[in-house]
């Protein structure tokens, strides 16, 4: 974890790391005297404490062109001025410290920032775990390796699974269950016949699912655990429903 300090006052600077250090002793401190020097590094601090008030650049101006680059910087405000203190949403600012403060509270705004950057490098960490390689199958002896993203949906016909992307249609000899497991969380078992990916869904009813391309059948009994699924499924991509 880096944590950065800008402020062309060395006395602060030096004041920050202290107590930086002596909180997070394991933290990789990154210290500027100005803004123009800490936008010249090529190093990017997890957490950021930005002065306002500094000649030439001022924090503000300082703020905006990181977020040209990046949305990932926490960066917490350190001034004597409120004037700035509106713009600071602006540039999506996790605090505005406004000089003088004391220790308690110092240290509860930099415990946040940190907290922060550690929930998400979890969820990170967590996306990342949840990955699924590409299908590998073999289809009249070859192997293909399948897109999972690229399937709108499976279905079994003639003891054969077919894979439907939107540029082709893709047979092989398997089983639905097996394809299911390493779909992922994208796809629901409709029917037993079908599996579907919630990705290219149009609208759907109590008998059958259309797709972008194609339409798959929907078992009576799954239809309200497909509805449960379907709509947790959008709220965590924060999409409106495709019904």
């Amino acid at each position: 974890m880096q944590i950065a300090v800008c402020d062309d006052e060395k006395e602060i600077r030096d004041m920050f790391a202290e107590k930086i250090r002596k909180w997070y002793p394991k933290a990789d401190l990154l210290l500027y005297q100005s803004g123009e020097e800490l936008l010249l590094s090529d190093r990017q601090p997890d957490i950021l404490l930005l002065d306002i008030q500094m000649p030439e650049k001022n924090g503000m101006e300082v703020a905006k062109e990181l977020r040209r680059n990046t949305k990932e910087i926490i960066i917490i405000f350190v001034t004597a001025l409120d004037d700035f203190v509106f713009q600071a949403f602006d540039v999506g600012a996790f605090h505005y410290l406004v000089k003088p403060f004391d220790d308690r509270k110092f240290k509860e705004v930099l415990q946040n920032a940190i907290q922060q950057f550690k929930d998400r490098k979890k969820l990170e960490e967590t996306n990342i775990k949840k990955v699924v390689p590409n299908l590998m199958i073999t289809s009249k002896g070859k192997h293909i390796t399948v897109n999972r993203e690229d399937i709108v949906y499976a279905e079994v016909f003639d003891r054969k699974v077919i894979i439907h992307t939107m540029d082709s249609d893709i047979e092989y000899y398997g089983k639905m269950k097996e394809l299911e497991k390493k779909a992922g969380d994208e796809f629901y078992r409709s029917h037993r016949a079908y599996l579907v990916n919630f990705n290219f869904i149009t609208k759907y009813d109590a008998t059958t699912i259309y797709l972008k391309k194609g339409q798959a059948l929907m078992a009576k009994q799954n239809y309200k655990d497909f509805v449960k699924c379907y709509l947790r499924y959008n709220q965590r991509k924060g999409r409106k429903n495709g019904v």
